[in-house]
């Protein structure tokens, strides 16, 4: 049986970027930053260079996450939010524009579609998450969280991209937890907690 490789619809929804839009915690980042948000043209026309730029993309990164990963997609279409501004997640799965920016958008989807590809295999990926609830009690929650997650995106992000993409990716992050988790990963290596994480999927099935 052929493995799903699904697509990805990029959607524009009025209603929800309008909750986006008039945030006020948004408009006073924005006003500290002297900036305005996206106007819903500037969104589209957004949204037209980003879906040309994945679409000869797609089917390979996707079936790499599937490989580096041993999760099978289970949904044939993934449906993607694309709002002017805000915090990109998973579920329902939502990016932001990011100016002229838009290899970051790329790289910021790779991210998101690891967390969604765990979600898809929630049975298989919880024997993981009991792993990393005990090993690294110490670290945060969402370091937890982006342990694996930040190992399989470097390789992605290293086999399509090269490394320089690795470290254009860290310094975008703000936060301290997901720093945190991709010095864990650069310290004990992707390949070793991919390892890890192989053993640990493997003993679940032949249980």
């Amino acid at each position: 049986m052929k493995k799903i490789i699904p697509k990805i619809e990029f959607r524009y929804s009025e209603v929800y970027d309008r909750n986006y839009r008039e945030s006020i915690e948004i408009k006073n980042i924005l006003k500290e930053k002297n900036q305005e948000y996206p106007s819903k043209e500037e969104i589209f026309a957004y949204m037209k260079k980003v879906k040309k730029l994945w679409a000869g993309q797609e089917e390979k990164i996707l079936s790499e996450i599937s490989k580096v990963s041993k999760f099978d997609w289970k949904e044939k279409r993934i449906i993607c939010y694309v709002i002017g501004i805000g915090r990109p997640f998973s579920e329902p799965l939502t990016m932001q524009t990011y100016g002229k920016n838009t290899n970051r958008f790329i790289t910021t989807l790779i991210h998101e579609l690891i967390h969604q590809i765990f979600t898809q295999n929630k049975k298989e990926y919880s024997k993981w998450n009991n792993f990393v609830l005990e090993k690294y009690k110490k670290e945060k929650r969402l370091t937890k969280n982006h342990i694996l997650l930040s190992a399989i995106h470097w390789k992605i992000l290293n086999k399509f991209f090269g490394k320089d993409s690795i470290e254009k990716e860290i310094k975008q992050f703000n936060r301290e937890e997901y720093k945190r988790a991709w010095e864990i990963v650069k310290k004990e290596t992707p390949d070793k907690i991919i390892k890890k994480f192989y053993k640990i999927i493997e003993n679940e099935k032949n249980n």
